[in-house]
């Protein structure tokens, strides 16, 4: 759909700013607009499909129903558009709205304060993209242990892999692990709906193992095409909880014909348990074996600084609620810079996830953080399409006057 043709909606209680807002959009292009007061009527709209949105426009503070009642609205109404917020109110209460929604899984294009610049709206606007289809919450397929016993037998489950790139040189230093289940009737699931369970029925380790398996022989696949990149696989914490654990890693390393320096395993710091006796022999045993280990989501948790403290950790990867838009946003970079210095004074490569957009690409590079990952640099794909996708990135980066 062309950018100019999409329906949008403006929802503000105050008259003189929807048409102040009709007269921006139409000044930069966007004549099909419509316009609600209140949150009840614009509701009515959405729920009609001929009329509903692609954008909407959103004021948070408004009488009777406000925006954020309504954007817990548009969740009931499985709205799968994006929202724009523009209100009067302060940095932070913006952003708190913004969270808000993204937590509620809403595609929040930004927020801009009131009087609106017609620039700041129209670059908001240019990040729209089509909506995907939205299944409601109680329709999503609720799968049971047994199920996800049989996926993993059956080999039904794939890895894809996301590249993580060098900000000094933009060289592609790795991949990360993201499994997918091929479903045979519903087609590619996501983890966060089959990992718990897994989790629940004692069928991670099985899981993992499989991964694992997979990645390393992806990395061999690469290798045997002159390609060597480092591979970081997802650990789950109850993985941690067997002595034998770090044997299990080496027995699959050793089959496999990688070197174990190649693998990466990510731990979620929010998941690591109070009584750090077994873990801390893993991981420690893990890390004498010269495998790489790396503190994932970090800065989220409750027990930061004494995981690092006390766990053997090469790498930190700062979460990716402190990367997208910190370089507009002071309290953001307050926060990555400080998660950015602690691990430089732990002598630990950082890796930023989240870079969303060549703004965040640009902030990561001048920080000095070592590694950059998310939807700018590339989406998890194939691992048969890594090496594609690489020439491509080459390409691109050159073409942006930097130099791999």
């Amino acid at each position: 759909m062309n950018q100019n043709s999409i329906n949008i909606l403006a929802l503000d209680d105050d008259p003189f700013m929807l048409k102040l807002l009709v007269r921006i959009l139409k000044n930069i292009g966007h004549n099909k607009v419509s316009t609600c007061d209140s949150g009840q009527a614009a509701l009515e709209l959405i729920n009609n499909m001929d009329l509903r949105p692609d954008l909407i426009l959103l004021d948070i503070n408004m009488p009777r129903m406000d925006g954020l009642e309504f954007v817990r609205h548009l969740v009931e109404w499985c709205y799968s558009g994006s929202i724009i917020l523009i209100s009067g109110e302060d940095e932070r209460t913006r952003q708190a709205a913004e969270k808000l929604a993204r937590a509620h899984k809403i595609t929040v294009l930004g927020h801009l304060h009131k009087p609106v610049k017609p620039e700041a709206l129209a670059e908001l606007i240019k990040k729209w993209e089509p909506a995907k289809n939205c299944i409601p919450r109680a329709e999503l397929k609720i799968y049971s242990a047994d199920e996800v016993r049989a996926a993993i037998t059956n080999g039904e489950l794939i890895n894809h892999y996301q590249p993580k790139v060098a900000t000094d040189t933009g060289q592609v230093k790795g991949v990360e692990t993201l499994v997918r289940w091929n479903h045979p009737h519903d087609g590619m699931v996501f983890p966060d709906q089959f990992i718990g369970v897994a989790e629940a029925h004692g069928l991670i380790g099985d899981l993992t193992l499989m991964v694992l398996t997979d990645a390393l022989s992806q990395v061999k696949l690469w290798q045997d095409e002159g390609l060597t990149l480092h591979v970081a696989v997802n650990l789950s914490m109850d993985s941690l909880v067997s002595l034998d654990f770090a044997d299990l890693i080496a027995g699959v390393l050793e089959k496999s014909g990688v070197a174990p320096q190649i693998l990466e395993l990510e731990v979620t710091e929010t998941r690591l348990m109070d009584d750090l006796r077994i873990p801390l022999e893993a991981l420690s045993r893990l890390r004498l074996k010269r495998i790489r280990l790396s503190i994932d989501d970090f800065g989220i948790g409750n027990s930061t600084l004494a995981q690092l403290r006390d766990l053997p950790f090469d790498e930190l990867k700062i979460d990716q609620s402190f990367v997208h838009g910190a370089c507009k946003n002071k309290k953001l970079e307050a926060m990555f810079n400080s998660c950015l210095s602690l691990a430089k004074q732990l002598k630990m490569s950082v890796v930023a996830e989240g870079v969303e957009d060549q703004a965040d690409f640009d902030f990561v590079c001048k920080t000095g953080c070592d590694i950059a990952q998310g939807y700018f640099i590339a989406k998890p794909m194939p691992g048969a399409d890594i090496p594609a996708w690489i020439r491509s990135w080459k390409n691109f980066y050159r073409v942006s006057n930097r130099r791999v």
